[in-house]
């Protein structure tokens, strides 16, 4: 008689009472094992949760306490015509304070050649009656160069084509104006955008032909003058506060000591046409810039205990169920390391604190703006009186290399964010738990089926007598019958 016939022959319901014989044994340890992964499974997603909150933290901390403009200036521009931008400007955090009348009186230009009148009739002629020589392009002694071959019969249409589409060409551009004059005839027209006093375009005729002293400035010696600009490349001029001052480029670098302006526009004229108009250049703090970034530490960090609060709280009551973490020793601790760096002394600012611009801890362990004012003003107060009186004392509260309030909560949290930190050695654990768990869940399930074999063959003997009884019996009555 197989097992799945269990029953058949005593006619008792024996395979019901093995399943709920399984069942009475199997549910109070399988309980057990859902209730340990449960809370494994809790652990694991509650210090997920807050290592990827931390590590939210730590990239924003990063980005502030490497913020080398976190006491930036700020250019603020007035041009004589609010539609013309004359100039735009930048200004480092070493810049000093001040207010600067500019005008822009040059743009920086490139040189201009041009081919002597009548030296070609067309586009179609050519430039090299026979043989083959090549041209070199080049600005000054050193600096870029690139070479144009130039073979018999090419017309100036295809010198032109080959020196604008040369792979190496740093800025030189080719055009024939045709002046429709036989006097004029097609005049090749080069331009270089490399500007500067003495940053003339040489064209150089490497192999001294002459049919190719149409086209350059001198020969393989440097020493011979055939075309001469006849727009030679200048510096850009500009006044300021009336002081002559030139660029080889329209960019003016640290011109005004680390503060640069790009020029972009010569200024317009006065009424009476001579006198250029000033534009005002005044070099600031950035106070927005730098009152927003802390008022974003507030904010990010008041996440960060947000959520530690909302993992490790206890119920309030029976209906209110306690966090994932509640009451890990772990977890809270870290809170109270990040009150601790940002309430701590920062002697390396005259500051002293980030309570002397206005940021507080407030009983719930979050960062605040103070509203209370303790005789040195509310936290409003205290905050725009350092960003008008200390601001680059505000910069060192964050990122001096030694105390640094950035500086060390970053170092504080890469303690515990990092793969080695004490979360990640939390969580390593708790998965090696949960390993477990499968591994109990597995050994159940085999003892279970070893235990179903027992009860199957005990009570299928059970089944075979009772069968062999009721059969006994049935003959018996049989006969008397």
């Amino acid at each position: 008689m197989s097992i799945s016939s269990l029953g058949v022959g005593s006619g008792l319901a024996l395979d019901d009472l093995v399943k709920q014989l399984l069942e009475s044994e199997r549910k109070p340890k399988s309980d057990r094992l859902n209730a340990r992964e449960e809370k494994i499974e809790a652990e694991i997603s509650g210090l997920g949760a807050i290592k990827s909150k931390l590590s939210e933290f730590k990239d924003a901390i990063k980005a502030l306490k490497e913020d080398k403009d976190i006491n930036g200036r700020e250019p603020t521009l007035k041009h004589p015509n609010e539609d013309v931008e004359v100039f735009s400007a930048d200004a480092s955090s070493s810049a000093t304070r001040g207010s600067y009348k500019i005008a822009v009186t040059e743009m920086a230009s490139g040189s201009r050649i041009e081919t002597a009148d009548a030296a070609f009739a067309s586009t179609s002629d050519s430039v090299l009656s026979a043989g083959s020589g090549s041209l070199t392009f080049k600005v000054g002694s050193t600096g870029d160069t690139f070479s144009v071959n130039v073979t018999a019969g090419m017309t100036l249409s295809e010198l032109r084509t080959a020196i604008n589409d040369n792979a190496d060409n740093f800025g030189v551009s080719a055009n024939i104006i045709d002046t429709g004059t036989a006097t004029g005839g097609a005049k090749l027209v080069f331009t270089s955008d490399v500007t500067g006093a003495g940053n003339d375009l040489q064209i150089v005729n490497d192999n001294n032909l002459a049919e190719l002293d149409k086209v350059s400035t001198t020969d393989s010696s440097e020493t011979a003058t055939y075309l001469s600009p006849v727009k030679a490349a200048s510096n850009a001029k500009a006044t300021i506060d009336g002081i002559l001052v030139e660029s080889e480029t329209n960019k003016f670098d640290n011109t005004i000591a680390n503060v640069s302006f790009t020029a972009k526009e010569v200024s317009p004229m006065a009424a009476d046409g001579v006198t250029p108009q000033t534009s005002t250049l005044e070099i600031g703090y950035d106070k927005e810039g730098l009152e927003e970034k802390i008022r974003s530490l507030v904010e990010n960090y008041n996440g960060v205990v947000s959520e530690i609060k909302k993992l490790t709280k206890y119920g309030g009551s029976e209906l209110e169920d306690d966090g994932i973490l509640a009451g890990d020793s772990l977890i809270r601790g870290i809170q109270g390391g990040l009150g601790s760096i940002m309430s701590s002394n920062v002697s390396a600012s005259a500051l002293g604190g980030l309570f002397t611009i206005g940021v507080e801890l407030n009983k719930d362990g979050e960062l605040e703006i103070g509203t209370t004012n303790y005789g040195l003003g509310t936290g409003e107060d205290r905050l725009e009186e350092a960003l008008e009186d200390n601001f680059d004392e505000i910069a060192k509260l964050f990122t001096d290399e030694n105390e640094g309030i950035a500086v060390r909560l970053f170092d504080y949290i890469e303690q515990y964010t990092s793969s080695s930190g004490l979360i990640s050695s939390r969580e390593k654990a708790a998965k090696q738990d949960q390993d477990r768990v499968y591994d109990d869940r597995e050994r159940l399930e085999v003892r279970m089926i070893s235990y179903e074999q027992m009860l199957r063959d005990r009570y299928l003997g059970l089944d075979q007598t009772i069968s062999k009884m009721n059969q006994t019996g049935s003959a018996l009555f049989a006969m008397l019958g």
